[in-house]
């Protein structure tokens, strides 16, 4: 009798979101995960890739320090919209 041992899959690192405003830029934390940064270099938050068997979802998040945790900002489906969400809340 043998077994066979299943591997993970690597992950693939995804390329980082383009986005129409020239008024932020992403700096890449991990694989999945940007740092949103205004034009001064300050972080406005962090931009995640999320699977969804519908396409793509960009989900806003903000790191709680206190915690080391991220706090939900939203999801959404154009990195666009969740990188306003970060600089106008």
């Amino acid at each position: 009798m043998s077994t066979t041992q299943k591997l993970p899959v690597p992950e693939i690192p995804y390329a980082a979101p383009h986005l129409t405003s020239a008024r932020e830029h992403l700096v890449r934390a991990s694989d999945h995960l940007w740092r949103v940064q205004d034009a001064t270099g300050r972080v406005l938050g962090h931009l995640r890739i999320l699977a969804d068997p519908l396409g793509l979802r960009y989900r806003a998040e903000r790191l709680h320090l206190a915690t080391g945790t991220f706090r939900l900002v939203g999801d959404f489906w154009r990195a666009d919209d969740a990188v306003q969400a970060l600089r106008n809340g």
